[in-house]
This record gives structure tokens, sequence and C-alpha cells, in this order.
């Protein structure tokens, strides 16, 4: 018989075993927010925004115009 596939197995079920507590580790890790928005910061700040993405944003919010405030639009003439 050859002793490889005896290896092979032993070492895909330790890899599987890690696998498994490396999932234990990351399911204790439990975080609880209060609000809505305070899971949307913390979500934000483990995300990396793609710079692709970032530009076309940023372009986005400098095309779009500011609002005009109520007395603005009282006296506005049109």
């Amino acid at each position: 018989m050859d002793p490889k596939p005896s290896h092979n197995l032993r070492q895909r079920e330790q890899e599987e075993l890690a696998a498994q507590q490396q999932q234990q580790t990351e399911s204790k890790a439990v975080r609880e927010f209060a609000t809505p928005e305070e899971l949307l910061r913390h979500d934000a700040a483990q995300t990396t925004v793609p710079p692709a993405i970032e530009e076309r944003l940023q372009r986005s919010v400098a095309a779009e115009q500011k609002p005009k405030s109520w007395w603005q639009r009282l006296f506005a003439k049109e």
C-alpha cells in the first residue's frame, strides 16, 4: 500500500480542522450595535473603497447643485 494517500488524508483533515477553528474564533467576536448608523459607520471603517469608485463618487457629489434655502426659493425670480 502507498503511504501517500494516508498522508494526504491526514493533511486534509488538519486543514479542515484549522478552518473550523478559524470559523469558531471569528464567530466568537460578535459585536452588537445600538443603532443602524453605528453599524454602517463600523462597516465603512472596515471597507476599502476602490480608487475608481471613490473618484466617480467625488465627481458625482461635486456635480450636484447645493439645495437652496427656503428663503432663497421664496424670493427667487423665475
